[in-house]
């Protein structure tokens, strides 16, 4: 005889879980992580590694001998992405010890200590990157030269176009509306990445070719990535509009520094951005017009790390105000 099983819900299933989409996250890297192994060589393999190894050791370590948690969640893939994303953020010449110490940070303090995965305000691989460039200044905004063909080691850094922006006071409207050219980062070549900066804001191609896989496998929507490039499109082109010899050309801040990354892959972080449609698109143009703020008066020439920060302490509150509609209720009678 059969007997009726009653369950709690949900009783149909998507498919969806948390390996499922972080290890799709993790796919969709894989094309800016093999350009930054092509341009910054060994450095950029051995700091992703040590920066992977790490933080899977620090979770493990931390759930069996202190939280004392008998499920170890070291294979969910979180830590890798953490581990990953952390070293996408890091110079490739970074030493190693310091690599290590960014990634017990992002995972022992900024994640582990608020519970784990899924209870974390920050996100951990940004909120180490910004730890160690704090207390590593000078190491963190070393910058080596791409080397192109999986080269060995080298130790000519150079500026990245940002950096040297931030030390431009007045550049040429006539050469690319004011600085690609003149110093020698034409957009095309910033495009595909060969330029100096970290390992993962090199090619902008490959990051894009990671957004739309995720868009395709619905890993995530939209939303966030649209939203923040569109705020820091339209306000970055304001500002060469109003005054194009003091502000370079939207353009050319789109496709440098770590924008499209932090778009695509940091803001879009599942625990520390917005649930809700509408929240995310708060987000993502605060987000974005945060960036242009930090980049054009702050102090730093590079504000995409900050700028999520900053959005990750209030999403909890756009969570609060941006709530989606109960399923069967009923609008109040005015």
């Amino acid at each position: 005889m059969n007997k009726l099983t009653v369950s709690l819900s949900p009783h149909v299933h998507s498919g969806d879980s948390i390996e499922r989409n972080m290890y799709g996250v993790l796919i969709a890297l894989i094309p800016a992580l093999l350009c930054s192994f092509y341009y910054f060589g060994l450095g950029a393999i051995l700091v992703t590694l040590v920066s992977v190894a790490s933080c899977l050791f620090f979770e493990w370590a931390i759930n069996k001998y202190l939280l004392k948690n008998p499920k170890n969640t070291v294979r969910d893939g979180s830590a890798i992405i953490t581990g990953v994303l952390l070293a996408m953020n890091l110079p490739s010449n970074l030493p190693l010890w310091i690599v290590i110490l960014g990634a017990l940070f992002a995972i022992g303090v900024v994640k582990m200590t608020f519970g784990g995965l899924g209870c974390n305000l920050f996100n951990p691989a940004l909120a180490g990157r910004a730890f160690l460039l704090i207390s590593f200044p000078v190491q963190m905004t070393t910058w080596p030269k791409p080397l192109q063909g999986f080269a060995t080691i080298d130790g000519e850094t150079a500026a990245t176009p940002l950096a040297l922006l931030k030390h431009i006071s007045q550049v040429s409207a006539e050469d690319l509306n004011g600085i690609d050219m003149a110093n020698g980062f034409d957009s095309l070549k910033m495009l595909v990445g060969d330029t100096g900066g970290s390992m993962g804001e090199v090619c902008e191609v490959a990051i894009l070719i990671g957004l739309a896989y995720m868009l395709w496998k619905r890993i995530i929507t939209w939303h966030i990535p649209v939203s923040i490039i569109a705020t820091a499109a339209v306000c970055f082109g304001l500002l060469h509009l109003a005054d194009p010899a003091q502000f370079a050309n939207p353009k050319f801040e789109l496709v440098s520094g770590g924008l499209l990354l932090g778009a695509v892959f940091m803001a879009t972080d599942y625990v520390t951005s917005p649930m809700s449609k509408k929240g995310q698109i708060i987000y993502g143009c605060a987000i974005g017009f945060l960036t242009v703020v930090i980049r054009t008066w702050g102090a730093y020439p590079e504000g995409m790390s900050f700028a999520i920060l900053i959005m990750n302490a209030f999403t909890p509150l756009i969570n609060t105000y941006c709530k989606p509609k109960r399923f069967g209720e009923v609008p109040a009678k005015k």
